[in-house]
């Protein structure tokens, strides 16, 4: 897995991409023990509208920052939004009221609803071969899972010391060292031969794409399964830990890893196991266990209470292996539905539309878990993942090919794309993506 960093481009961005996101997983804890030193039982509430407001700025943002930067330097738009991102968290240990969370947060992530994309995007085009980009996106997924379990054990091991507010001094270093890093890399330029489009097609273009091609219908379903665990797993593990075991800092900071270490033990077994199972194969069946494990551990919790802390623990665990294996492989989708100019504006749709389901999902874990209970919140939130895994069975076709037959009644005989791929009455077979001939998906070959 380790080859892809000869190159040096890669080396740098992945770089990059681990030292934010250490700073973001000491955000993500500090964040958690502030709202709790601020509002106490009701953090799980404050958690979730906290992220709540996170996936806003991503779903309302993200694609207007993408269509205004189509014309902008990508090094200049990364590490714009980098710098952004550290003067936000830079103000976050002198917050002292609930208000103050949410406005911060809001521009943080607004930053990051540019920057994200944007970086995505870039890696494809930097590792164009796929074996190397499928041993990136497991990298890549690595990278976020440090969120989960090294910052947090890293917070873990600083709050022996000092006080959570100085967790934000470490995001920020994150961030200022994610801006050095890109400007040091090779970002690629917009590929030559990109067409000029108006702002509204450049807003709606990836979004367009997306929902018109049918593997990607089956991401978005599978994105809501992912969103619905991993919903309750971040907004209710500090209530869970702290309100039911009666944990400290530390404890709250262990079980976040058990998720995150889940998630990178399925990471590293991914390149392997994508060379010979299908990604629809791997991730439906990643799909409809996470969303069986949601259920029955909301269904044991209203009947029994708690389970023991290990119990709690390995569940941890398994949840971050199904949901790691559903995400993964959701960058090789989108590398192979888009022609290389198309992918930010994809990959921008992506961001927005995966957001919008945890912008669903993290409203009803911090609410329903404070309003209903915890169990019932689990199992409410396991019915909707279950929903979204059954939903993608039914509308990504199992015979899912890149090269599709199909035909152009719409385009005249002299047109370029003919003239490329003659056939008689127009129909011919080609990698088929969503662009300017290829407005809709065939429905017959």
């Amino acid at each position: 897995m380790i080859e892809v960093f000869r190159n040096p481009a890669y080396l740098r961005l992945f770089s990059a991409q681990v030292i934010a996101l250490v700073g973001t997983g000491l955000l993500t804890v500090g964040l958690g023990l502030l709202a709790y030193d601020l509002s106490g039982d009701r953090a799980g509430a404050v958690l979730g509208t906290v992220f709540a407001i996170k996936m806003i700025a991503y779903v309302g943002l993200a694609p207007v920052a993408n269509a205004l930067a189509a014309r902008w330097p990508r090094k200049g738009l990364l590490i714009g939004a980098d710098i952004v991102r550290a003067v936000a968290a830079l103000l976050l240990p002198f917050i002292d009221a609930v208000w103050q969370i949410y406005a911060l947060v809001f521009v943080l992530q607004a930053a990051s609803a540019a920057f994200t994309p944007a970086f995505q995007a870039t890696i494809p085009e930097i590792l164009p071969d796929e074996r190397d980009y499928t041993k990136a996106l497991s990298l890549s997924r690595l990278a976020y899972d440090l969120e989960n379990l090294l910052s947090p054990a890293l917070a873990g091991l600083l709050l022996v010391l000092v006080s959570f507010h100085w967790l934000f001094a470490g995001t920020v270093v994150g961030f200022i060292g994610s801006a050095w890093l890109v400007f040091t890399a090779v970002i690629p330029a917009t590929p030559a031969g990109a067409r000029q489009r108006s702002f509204l097609d450049r807003l709606t273009r990836g979004i367009r794409i997306y929902v018109a091609t049918p593997r990607l219908r089956g991401l978005l379903a599978l994105n809501l399964s992912a969103a619905a665990a991993g919903a309750f797993v971040l907004v209710n593990t500090v209530v869970i830990v702290r309100s039911g075991y009666g944990g400290g800092g530390a404890a709250v900071a262990m079980m976040m890893a058990a998720f995150g270490g889940g998630s990178m033990l399925a990471a590293l077994a991914l390149p392997r196991l994508l060379e010979t199972w299908p990604d629809r194969a791997l991730m439906l069946a990643a799909g409809i266990l996470l969303a069986g494990l949601t259920c029955g551990h909301g269904l044991y919790q209203m009947l029994y209470g708690l389970p023991s802390w290990t119990v709690l623990f390995l569940l941890w665990v398994l949840s971050g292996m199904f949901y790691a294996a559903i995400l993964t492989p959701s960058g090789r989708l989108l590398r192979i539905s888009a022609h290389a100019e198309d992918r930010p504006a994809l990959f921008a749709a992506q961001f927005t539309l995966s957001h919008l389901c945890w912008l669903v999902t993290y409203p009803i874990a911090g609410w329903a878990g404070a309003g209903l209970g915890l169990g019932e919140a689990m199992a409410i939130l396991g019915a909707i993942g279950l929903a979204g895994a059954l939903a993608a069975v039914l509308v990504w076709p199992a015979g899912d090919a890149l090269v599709v037959e199909h035909r152009h009644a719409d385009l005249p005989a002299d047109h370029p794309h003919l003239r490329e791929h003659p056939a008689a009455d127009a129909r011919h077979r080609h990698v088929f993506v969503i662009d300017d001939e290829h407005r809709a998906w065939p429905t017959h070959g």
